[in-house]
């Protein structure tokens, strides 16, 4: 579903945000992707994404370079970034139509799958309203809508639950399981260890650009918490 290999990226001023980093996310994976700020997480999401161009090695999404067929790669995907790049002044209705315009979705098929998951998410009475007037939460929310309405087969998001109260939060637990029980998959970062120890399949652990670890979660947990793990990396050198 995606393969990243040898993936290297190096900001101006030579600041190397990723090392050499490989990793292969099938379909039915939930893969998290834990690390500290600056670890090159979100780098990685945004050349994954076609966002940011990068200087070495490959990624391909279904077989397809990033690089050389971008558009065909993101008809197939959703990325999510840690704060959602709305348009304040349309309504949520009005942003989501323009979402399923751009990814041809047909008027019938795009008003269940907005029915459907904008009630999942509680933000149905919301739809209305114009999106400056939301919450950071009620932005999470429809931007989540807008990128499962077009049922992408790889959906990237970037610190997903932040700003989520834990009743939404635990709908979208259920949301992304049944998403890859479908044969799609998931790649994430997050800082809450707790839920991507209960959450995700596989994990990898990148430290200071490079691959710290990485394999099926009870392989790499072992007898002891994610966290344990994860603190454990972050102090040794």
């Amino acid at each position: 579903m995606l393969r990243i290999t040898q993936f290297s990226k190096t900001y101006k001023g030579g600041k190397k945000a990723v090392d050499d980093l490989s990793l292969h996310i099938a379909p039915g994976d939930v893969f998290g992707f834990i690390g500290h700020n600056g670890a090159g997480k979100t780098t990685t999401l945004k050349a994954c994404a076609g966002i940011l161009d990068f200087d070495a090695g490959e990624i391909l999404i279904e077989g397809r370079s990033i690089k050389a067929e971008p558009v065909a790669c993101k008809q197939g995907m959703a990325f999510l970034p840690d704060e959602p790049m709305l348009y304040p002044y349309l309504t949520g209705i009005q942003y989501l139509n323009f979402i399923c315009d751009i990814y041809r979705v047909d008027g019938e098929t795009r008003k269940r799958r907005i029915t459907y998951y904008a009630a999942l998410l509680e933000i149905e009475a919301d739809l209305g309203n114009l999106i400056s007037a939301y919450s950071h939460g009620m932005k999470q929310k429809l931007a989540l809508v807008s990128a499962l309405a077009h049922e992408p087969r790889l959906l990237m998001l970037d610190e997903p639950f932040v700003g989520l109260d834990p009743k939404v939060a635990f709908t979208v637990k259920q949301i992304f399981s049944d998403f890859c029980r479908e044969g799609r998959a998931i790649f994430f970062s997050t800082h809450v260890l707790d839920v991507a120890e209960k959450l995700c399949n596989k994990v990898a652990i990148i430290k200071a650009g490079k691959l710290a670890a990485c394999g099926n979660m009870d392989e790499i947990r072992g007898d002891r918490s994610l966290e344990t793990i994860f603190m454990e990396l972050s102090e040794n050198a």
